[in-house]
Order: structure tokens, then C-alpha cells, then sequence
């Protein structure tokens, strides 16, 4: 029989991440026991932060959520949010063990496998009668916006060496962890959800064509870029979707640039469909060589064209997405994959960005040559790689 899981993730039922994609299909076949965030970074005096701690302590009056059948069950921590603070990690060992080891027994799990995504839960390593330690390592917490660095590469440190086994998102996450314990798993795709036709959302702007993007607007994202691209194509309309993070005053003084705001991960296939190129425009960080991100292969499911900044994830996928170094690449890359132009057109009618008809072959792909490209990479079947990884343990 399959074992019980103990997993350590974000907040179950947020915005889904790459664990709640697997863990929700391993779920199938085995128990699941959910602990909600333990926070990578201290709280600062600012109002997010003030709303975010309000809510947990809120929270924490309710430490085991009521959950459907099938569904974990699910914990909210009652932790001291200090990663690498002696006394907090002593007191929370104690704390959050002594929680897990009670309803563990309510629950009847004995010696489950204890998964965590987040470094700050190595302190439960050993607080439990665990048969396996298992570091799913979606993030190079090493860069991660809003993350105390240091404490928590330290505490990384700790978990890699004290892991029976890792699971890394990217092959450059994976060069820094031990060759003998650590196994590559790129991220999944519900692809059935994305293609499946839905209706245009309302929200979307008319009467011009549409360059979308979803997900964090974050510090990651090349705000002066898409401001350059969007000031230069002013007959198109550019749509991003997500919580805003960081700076944007260059893109919201811009009449075709739409911040519509965070959206359920259900309604986001709808809106990919309804617009006409999708983008991803990242500045070149240590963050963003190591990610992996979970749009790529739900854009390509859908079969719109992607026009992205290069970075070493869009390996494997070269064939099907326009990389673009500077605005004018950009530009050019967005008007051609509006056009229905055929195969081994040069590119010579739109300027210095396009040098040779491959550039434009990726853009003028059918659909279904995009869609190909992500086939048999579904969450199930990555979700059946970690369970043979886990039942050999």
C-alpha cells in the first residue's frame, strides 16, 4: 500500500504551484496530511504584510481546515515566522510537532513519507516518525523575491543533506544538490483544462488584437521592455493578469495596457484563448535561469504563439517559441504572429529583428504542432514518476 504523505507547501487552495498540481493527483492513491505555509522571510512593517499576518492568526483559530472527501487534511501552523532564529525554530519543532503527532494518530498514518517544498520546514525533519524525507525544490530560494537569503539558503543547506530524495523543477536547480539523490521533474500540464473552448471573458478589451500575460507582476517581470513594446504598438492591446508586486507607473500611463487583476487558475484558460499571442517577458536573473514556469506549458496547450525573453527553461521548446532580446525583437515577433504567413518567409518586411525564416517558422506553427510539444507532459503523468520515485524509497 501506498504510504501516507505529509506535505509542507503553500496554502492549500491558493493559486495552484507545481506541489498542489502533484500532490493532488498522488492524493488518489494515498493519504495526505497538509500543512499550510511556514513563512520563507520575517514579517515588515507594511500593510500587505499586516493583512497577511492578520489573516493567519485568524487562521490559527482553526488549526485542522475542514476539508471534502478525498481532499487532505489540512493544518494551519502555529509558528513563529524567524527562519534561522534558534529559539523559533527550537519552539516551533515543539509546537508544530507535537500538532502533527497528535493528529497523525487521530488519523491513523504510521511512518508516512514527509514532503516538503519549503527549506524553513527542515525543522520537522526527525520531529515526526517519518520513513522518508522527501525536498521538492520548485525555486532557487537563493533569489527568490521576498525571501530572507541567507536564513533560508542555510536552512536549504541542511534539508539537501538530511533529504532521502529531491525532486528538482529545473536542471539548473538540480546541479545544486547531490547527483545521487536527485531526480529532475519539470513541471506538468493540465492540458485538457487549457483546451477545452470557453466563452471570451468580458473583461477582455475590444476592437484590437490582444498580447497577453498571467501570473506575479513582479519584480521578475521586464516592466521597461513591455512598456517600450506596448508604447510602439499602440494598435494593439496588452493584458496582464495577476496580482501587481512591483513598480508599473511606465505601463499604467499607457491607454492599450490592461491590468485586469488576479484571476482563479480555473478562469485563466478562457482568457489565453480568447487573446492572441501570449508572452513571457523576464529580465534575466539568477531567478528566472533556474525556473521553470508552470505558463509556458499552458500556453502551449492552448496553441497561441509565445513570444518570451530567452531563458535556459525554454529548452525543448525552442521550435514553437520566439525568443526576442530588445523591443524591436519583440515587436516584430508580436506582428508576425498575427499574420498568417507562410512558411520560409524571410522576415525582411519587418525591420533588423528577424534573421532567418526559422524565427518566423516558430511563430507560424499550426496550433497542434504547439500542442504536440507538450504532450505526455501531463500532471498525471509526472504525478506517476514521483509516486515509482516514492514507493522505492
Amino acid at each position: 500500500m501506498p504510504a501516507d504523505l505529509v506535505v509542507f507547501g503553500e496554502d492549500w487552495g491558493a493559486h495552484p504551484s507545481s506541489t498542489q498540481h502533484l500532490i493532488s493527483h498522488l492524493k488518489r492513491d494515498r493519504r495526505v496530511l497538509w500543512v499550510n505555509s511556514i513563512g520563507l522571510r520575517r514579517p515588515r512593517l507594511t500593510f500587505r504584510d499586516f493583512g497577511r499576518m492578520a489573516r493567519k492568526l485568524r487562521a490559527m483559530g482553526q488549526t485542522t481546515m475542514p476539508t471534502a472527501a478525498g481532499e487532505p487534511t489540512v493544518i494551519n501552523p502555529r509558528v513563529l515566522p524567524l527562519p534561522g532564529n534558534a529559539i523559533a525554530r527550537s519552539l516551533n519543532r515543539r509546537l508544530l510537532g507535537g500538532r502533527l503527532r497528535a493528529t497523525m494518530a487521530e488519523r491513523g498514518f504510521d511512518r508516512p513519507i514527509l514532503w516538503t517544498s519549503l527549506p524553513t520546514a527542515v525543522d520537522m525533519v526527525g520531529a515526526i516518525d517519518a520513513r522518508a524525507v522527501v525536498y521538492y525544490c520548485g525555486d532557487d530560494f537563493g533569489s527568490l523575491a521576498g525571501v530572507d537569503h541567507r536564513a533560508v539558503t542555510m536552512l536549504e543547506a541542511e534539508l539537501a543533506e538530511r533529504a532521502d530524495l529531491i525532486l528538482a523543477a529545473s536542471a539548473r536547480l538540480a546541479e545544486k544538490f547531490p547527483a545521487h539523490k536527485t531526480r529532475l521533474l519539470s513541471h506538468g500540464v493540465d492540458a485538457v483544462g487549457f483546451q477545452t473552448p470557453l466563452p471570451r471573458p468580458a473583461d477582455l478589451p475590444a476592437g484590437k488584437p490582444i498580447a497577453g500575460f498571467y501570473g506575479s507582476i513582479a519584480e521578475w517581470l521586464d516592466v521597461e521592455l513591455m512598456a517600450d513594446v506596448a508604447s510602439r504598438l499602440s494598435h494593439w492591446n496588452f493584458v496582464l493578469i495577476g496580482p501587481v508586486q512591483t513598480d508599473v507607473s511606465k505601463l499604467e500611463c499607457l491607454g492599450n495596457v490592461h491590468f485586469l487583476g488576479a484571476k482563479a487558475h480555473r478562469a485563466l484558460p478562457a482568457y489565453v484563448q480568447h487573446w492572441q499571442v501570449s508572452l513571457l517577458p523576464f529580465r534575466d536573473s539568477p531567478q528566472i535561469r533556474a525556473c521553470n514556469p508552470l505558463k509556458l506549458r499552458e500556453y502551449l496547450a492552448v496553441g497561441k504563439p509565445v513570444v518570451a525573453t530567452d531563458f535556459p527553461a525554454l529548452d525543448g521548446y525552442r521550435e514553437v517559441v520566439r525568443t526576442a532580446a530588445c523591443a524591436a525583437n519583440f515587436c516584430d515577433a508580436i506582428t508576425m504572429a498575427s499574420l498568417d504567413l507562410p512558411r520560409g518567409y524571410d522576415g525582411s518586411d519587418f525591420g533588423s529583428g528577424i534573421r532567418d525564416w526559422s524565427d518566423v517558422h516558430a511563430l507560424t506553427r499550426p496550433r497542434e504542432e504547439r500542442q504536440q510539444q507538450v504532450d505526455g507532459e501531463s500532471w498525471d503523468a509526472r504525478a506517476s514518476q514521483v509516486a515509482a520515485w516514492l514507493d522505492a524509497l
